[in-house]
């Protein structure tokens, strides 16, 4: 019981750090661009909705996993998250307001950050593969930046800029 319970801490404090590497973020680009989204008592109480969802949703993860169903049990925890988001957003305007009160750049930054900490322990399988998958890769970014680019001018045309 008490690994268990140990587990949640940990979750918590990990979602917690990442509460304050968002603030942090958002006061940085508050000194950088004073025009941004300031810093309110609804940015406090936006983050701490967004731990809530995450905490709720790891919840939730942690107790499918323990049913006999195969597809409930896979279902990520991000879904969890995005479920439980969607409910209490329905239920209440207020969460949107809170939520729409942290700047959007400042929890996208933490999140790339951790995203590549967590690929970096598999650069090595990335050396095994084949150099075709280089070449693969290199389109791939080529013809995505270069649909982007054109969707974008389709964009602009349309509206007549």
């Amino acid at each position: 019981m008490a690994a268990g319970l140990n587990k949640y801490v940990k979750f918590g404090l990990i979602l917690l750090l990442s509460i304050g590497l968002i603030l942090f973020t958002q006061q940085i680009k508050l000194i950088k661009n004073p025009e941004s989204t300031p810093i309110s008592i609804m940015t406090i109480y936006g983050l701490a909705v967004l731990w809530m969802f995450s905490f709720i949703g790891i919840l939730i993860s942690d107790l499918m996993k323990k049913t006999k169903v195969k597809v409930v049990q896979d279902f990520p925890v991000l879904g969890w998250v995005a479920i439980t988001s969607l409910i209490f957003c329905s239920i209440s305007d207020w969460f949107i307001k809170a939520i729409g009160a942290v700047d959007f750049l400042s929890i996208t930054t933490p999140i790339l950050a951790f995203a590549g900490i967590s690929v970096v322990d598999q650069l090595v399988d990335l050396r095994k593969t084949s150099w075709k998958v280089g070449i693969v890769a290199v389109f791939v970014f080529l013809g995505t930046y270069i649909g982007s680019a054109l969707l974008a001018q389709f964009g602009l045309f349309v509206s007549g800029k």
